[in-house]
This record gives C-alpha cells, structure tokens and sequence, in this order.
C-alpha cells in the first residue's frame, strides 16, 4: 500500500529525472541496453528530420497527393533505420572497444566512426568503393574531433 501511495506523490520531474537514470531497456546486458537505446532515440529524430523535410517540401510545392504521403513514409522509415543504425553501432562499438582495451579514448572514437560510416555508405543508394572509405574517412574525422573537443567544452 506505501508504494502505490509512493507512486502518487512522485511528480512528472521525479518521473523524468528517474527515466534518465534508469534507460529505456533492459535487455539484459549493458551493451545491448546502450545500442537498443540509442537506435531507438536516434531513429526518433532521425523520423523527425524526415517529416519535417518532406513537410516543407510539400508547402513549397504546394501539392498533396498520394505520391507524396508515399514518399513521406518511405523517407521517414529509411531516416529513421539510417540514424538509428548509425547511433546504435557507433554507441555499441564505442562502448565494446571501452571494455576491450580498458579506455575511452580518442582512438576507439576513430574507429567506431569509420566503421559506422562505412555502414552508413552502404545504407545509401548506389553506393562506391570511393563513397565507402570517404564516409568512413569523414565518420572517423568527426567522432574523434568530437571525442577530443569532449574535454575541452
């Protein structure tokens, strides 16, 4: 009976403050937790980025039809997987290179960025060996520039 009388004075703060703690999965692992959760909130934006994208567009053109809701949901579910897939693989990679070598530095960032610009390479349409290695190239630049930028901002 307390705990439920616990769980009606606990406020909408409480509540968040609590979700940030906890996560959104747990499946178990910590690994999995991180990957499912970060592919979950990255496909979120990644489906809003989409929406909004195919919402202007249809204002500036000014037409509704058919072809556009299609073009709507076919861009948002493939925004959705490329973000999700890039978030969840880099923040597993990241994370299982942490427990591998025993550090977080700059050159687990590196690697987890190439490796998930490559993915992201492959994801896009009529993809090349040179578009492969420049996301993987463009992936590492900027997850180590981030890794290292970390501890000065």
């Amino acid at each position: 009976m307390s705990s439920s009388s616990n769980l009606e004075t606990r406020s909408i703060i409480d509540e968040l403050r609590n979700f940030d703690k906890s996560g959104l999965f747990d499946l178990g692992h910590p690994l999995l937790n991180r990957i499912a959760e970060s592919f979950v909130k990255a496909a979120g934006i990644g489906a809003v980025q989409a929406v909004a994208r195919e919402a202007y567009l249809t204002a500036v053109e000014g037409e509704t039809n058919a072809k556009t809701v299609e073009a709507l949901v076919k861009g948002t579910g493939k925004e959705s997987l490329q973000w999700g897939l890039a978030a969840g693989m880099y923040s597993g990679l990241t994370y299982g290179l942490k427990e591998a070598r025993g550090v977080h530095d700059w050159k687990n960032s590196a690697l987890a960025g190439a490796v998930t610009g490559a993915a992201l390479a492959l994801t896009s349409d009529g993809h090349s060996h040179e578009q492969i290695v420049q996301c993987a190239i463009t992936g590492a630049a900027i997850s180590t520039a981030a890794n290292l930028l970390t501890g000065i901002f």
